[in-house]
């Protein structure tokens, strides 16, 4: 069993397509996941994407996105050791930023989308 692992999962009201586009921008990945060097392991297109951990971490990290309803259910997986020296970090933190990584993603793809109307295909893109 790893010493940090997180899991969580946040519903998004948007295409898996465009989900996958923003969890696929390296740009956005420093400030989501602080501290962490990753590399694409497997990318999974509309499926999501695995990614090697290194850095404060080493370990393995994901995003699968399960279809449901008129969006996905974006899941997130954290599972590390601290590096070589490193004391174990706050697993509370990187819960914390895991789900500041999916509301971003929400609050983006689902702008302009009121309650119960469909998708709006390429938002946020």
């Amino acid at each position: 069993m790893s010493s940090v692992q997180v899991a969580d999962q946040t519903f998004v009201a948007a295409r898996a397509e465009d989900v996958a586009a923003l969890v696929s921008d390296t740009r956005r990945w420093r400030a989501w996941f602080p501290g962490l060097t990753v590399t694409v392991q497997e990318d999974r297109a509309e499926k999501g994407v695995r990614w090697v951990v290194a850095g404060q971490l080493r370990g393995t990290m994901e995003v699968w996105l399960e279809p449901m309803l008129d969006g996905v259910v974006l899941h997130y997986f954290l599972h590390a050791e601290p590096a070589d020296g490193a004391q174990v970090p706050s697993t509370h933190r990187r819960r914390v930023l895991a789900k500041q990584m999916s509301f971003e993603i929400k609050a983006l793809l689902e702008a302009g989308r009121a309650a119960g109307e469909p998708p709006v295909p390429g938002l946020g893109s």
